[in-house]
């Protein structure tokens, strides 16, 4: 049976993050079986050394959080990550260039990093805070297109996170041929299970200990 826990990319992304966050970060994250741990690049190589469970992926980010770095740059910076040991890869859309329109430049952008992955599940994050509804479905159908794996809601770093309602669109415009990652205030246990319920396939979150404590205790009730 799939727990929450195990949907979980356990997540540190703070420009202050230090060493001994991450070690913390991989030691939660085996003890309570999350997908992977989520940090900066600089982080790779740690989380790679520091991770001693076999189930547990190293997740990073690539043009982060704004999405707005040159492609090549996008690209370059997979390259690395791959070569630290990244298992999966986060990217941010350029989303400047969906909203003036430019979808076949925002196509080739995920393309490259999909490409440039090697196999790598490529998730791209669409910042859905900032995009109309339409422009939520056209961000989908051109992550799918150019071969993602998942589309992601939220950086958490602009002005909202995953929502319900935003969830539900992604999911039906994916209509399962990728994957939905929520990220952005998920808080706790129940917020994590409505995300699920409306469709998402991955979760995104920093408070992962917490969500994961709380899905014990309510197993240990059942």
């Amino acid at each position: 049976m799939q727990t929450i826990a195990g949907l979980i990319d356990h997540t540190l992304l703070k420009p202050d993050a230090t060493s001994q966050q991450v070690e913390r970060l991989c030691a939660e994250a085996c003890e309570h079986g999350f997908r992977t741990v989520c940090v900066n690049p600089c982080y790779v190589p740690l989380a790679t050394k520091r991770l001693h469970c076999a189930d547990v992926g190293v997740c990073t980010v690539i043009g982060f959080p704004l999405g707005a770095t040159l492609t090549l740059t996008k690209v370059r910076a997979v390259h690395a990550a791959a070569k630290a040991g990244a298992d999966e890869l986060d990217m941010v859309m350029n989303i400047g260039w969906l909203k003036g329109g430019e979808a076949q430049a925002v196509r080739e952008d995920i393309e490259a990093v999909v490409e440039a992955s090697a196999d790598r599940p490529v998730k791209v994050i669409i910042e859905t805070c900032l995009l109309t509804d339409e422009e939520k479905e056209t961000a989908t159908r051109l992550v799918v297109d150019a071969g993602a794996a998942f589309v992601k809601t939220s950086t958490g770093f602009s002005s909202g996170g995953a929502t319900i309602e935003d969830v539900r669109l992604l999911a039906r415009v994916a209509d399962g041929r990728i994957g939905v990652k929520a990220s952005g205030g998920i808080r706790d246990l129940a917020a994590a299970k409505r995300m699920v319920e409306a469709g998402a396939t991955r979760l995104g979150t920093s408070a992962g200990v917490s969500i994961a404590r709380e899905e014990q205790t309510e197993s240990k009730e059942d």
